[in-house]
């Protein structure tokens, strides 16, 4: 590929002095963006990675980026990547457009479970909504109680907001557990989920100062893993040239993943996931990655989950 506008954000990264700004512990009264409703999966996922914090819910992805960037909120937690159904390439979309950068990750087991407003019986649900990839996760008890109508929502946990707000008594959710708390409803029948091994790797991001929420036990823990996106000139061997750069420096390839460029057909960003040992081995690896590169990014330096 040839170089573009993402230079200049390579130049920012690489090169500039910025100023830094506060830096909160986990826990400390941080507000942390997730997208999508309190009692979703997010919502638990930031819970479980951060303990205490103040959580804004966003109706759109790009929405939590903004935030985080504008300073309304300290951090973020995003999924990037779902064991069963693969990644959420918007995620990986945006963090071309907006400075931000990862600062840990965790893995979420994925439950499923049927909600309904405090006394319904489960005999009496004659629909149930939930967002298509956790209704296509409980095939199998969908496939069991064919008297109950699918229907699609825009969320998890939306699907139980919006049955307390309607008062209805034949509706149930499907959501995880957290939202029956979060709006007062019950669990009908909890562990839906087709697959045990369901798990959705999560993001905490913040902005690329420096300042706002930490990863726990960040000062204790030293990064292991690093992410980053890359452009390539077409030319033979230019990928495996840059894979070889990694290897060389004892990364272990976790993921790659290939995205399309926006407005340049059949050209491609390659984003990709290694775990090292030696940070200094990875430094200057990327700095001869980077002379390969069209252009190079680094997303963020992190303790692997």
């Amino acid at each position: 590929m040839k170089k573009d506008g993402v230079q200049a954000t390579r130049n920012q990264e690489f090169g500039q002095s910025v100023e830094r700004g506060p830096v909160l512990s986990p826990g400390s009264g941080s507000r942390i963006a997730i997208q999508g409703e309190l009692g979703s999966n997010s919502h638990l996922a930031a819970l479980e990675m951060l303990g205490t914090a103040e959580i804004v819910p966003c109706a759109v992805s790009w929405e939590v980026f903004d935030k985080v960037l504008s300073g309304d909120v300290d951090g973020a937690v995003l999924p990037i990547e779902n064991s069963l159904h693969g990644s959420v390439a918007e995620h990986y979309d945006l963090f071309l457009e907006r400075e931000v950068e990862v600062r840990g990750e965790s893995l979420l087991r994925i439950r499923h479970a049927v909600i309904a407003a405090p006394g319904v019986r489960l005999e009496e649900v004659r629909r149930v909504m939930s967002h298509p990839v956790a209704l296509s996760q409980c095939r199998r008890w969908l496939a069991a109680h064919p008297e109950i109508e699918v229907i699609p929502a825009y969320d998890t946990a939306g699907s139980v907001k919006m049955l307390m707000a309607s008062g209805a008594r034949d509706v149930a959710g499907i959501a995880p557990e957290l939202a029956a708390r979060e709006y007062g409803a019950e669990v009908l029948v909890a562990g839906i989920e087709d697959h045990v091994e369901n798990f959705t790797r999560f993001y905490l991001l913040g902005r690329r100062d420096g300042s706002g929420v930490v990863a726990p036990g960040a000062k204790d823990r030293p990064e292991d893993k690093m992410s980053l996106a890359f452009a390539l000139d077409h030319r033979p061997g230019t990928l495996v040239a840059a894979l070889n750069l990694l290897a060389d420096a004892g990364m272990n390839l976790t993921r790659i993943e290939s995205r399309p460029v926006v407005s340049r057909p059949w050209e491609y960003v390659f984003y990709v996931d290694v775990r090292f040992e030696d940070r200094a081995k990875v430094d200057a690896a990327v700095e001869r990655l980077r002379g390969l590169c069209g252009w190079l990014k680094v997303l963020g330096w992190y303790r692997a989950a």
